[in-house]
């Protein structure tokens, strides 16, 4: 099991904090392949805890789909399923909408700089064909809105299906379009024109549209 080492955070994590944040991100860029193996004590080695936070971090990881622990004999990261697309994106399509509803009333002028900002940016990026900067880009946009939304529970949701729409974009099954470019521009206006139902309206489109454009390049 190839594991990079020297990835000690220097973030003022806990230790589960630390191995779950990069147990999790090995699994989604495919540093950790689906089906593959692991072993808790090299990824305590790798990760320079101790075993405990990393058995601990397994777990949460088994909780949302992405290793399947068999007691007593192995843990496997699960296989990425590109069909989990119409199952997981109208869910966060949903929440992502609400967030732009409840976001509407904490957003300041700089606030939405800053979104039309990361929009010009994603513009740049999908138009160069940058693909990975594309999604990174895209995910702070969609990021600040939540996080303006001021719910931890719609916060939490969408941080746990946003992880799996990384990993899907990682296997090729998610791409980031100048459709989106021209929707968020939408969204931008509306927020800032307190539309709240044409933000939802609009956002949850932004969302869904990826699962025909996933049907179209297949």
């Amino acid at each position: 099991m190839p594991i990079p080492s020297n990835n000690h955070t220097p973030m003022r994590l806990t230790a589960k904090e630390t191995a779950y944040n990069q147990i999790l991100q090995w699994i989604i860029d495919g540093t950790l392949l689906p089906g593959e193996k692991i072993n808790d004590t090299e990824l305590a080695e790798a990760l320079g805890v101790s075993r405990t936070p990393v058995r601990e971090s397994l777990q949460l990881l088994e909780s949302q789909g992405f290793v399947k622990m068999y007691p007593g004999k192995a843990t496997q990261v699960t296989e990425v399923d590109r069909n989990s697309i119409n199952e997981l994106l109208p869910p966060l399509a949903a929440m992502q909408a609400l967030a732009a509803e409840l976001a509407i009333p904490n957003l300041t002028a700089s606030d939405l700089e800053l979104l039309n900002e990361k929009n010009k940016k994603l513009e740049k990026a999908v138009r160069l064909n940058n693909s990975y900067s594309a999604l990174r880009i895209d995910e702070d946009f969609h990021r600040i809105i939540v996080e303006k939304a001021n719910n931890p529970y719609v916060a939490k949701i969408v941080e746990s299906l946003q992880a799996h729409v990384r990993r899907l974009f990682f296997h090729n099954s998610i791409f980031i379009t100048e459709q989106s470019v021209e929707e968020h521009k939408q969204i931008i206006s509306s927020m800032k024109n307190k539309q709240a139902e044409e933000a939802a309206k609009v956002m949850k489109t932004n969302w869904l549209r990826a699962i025909e454009e996933f049907y179209a390049k297949s």
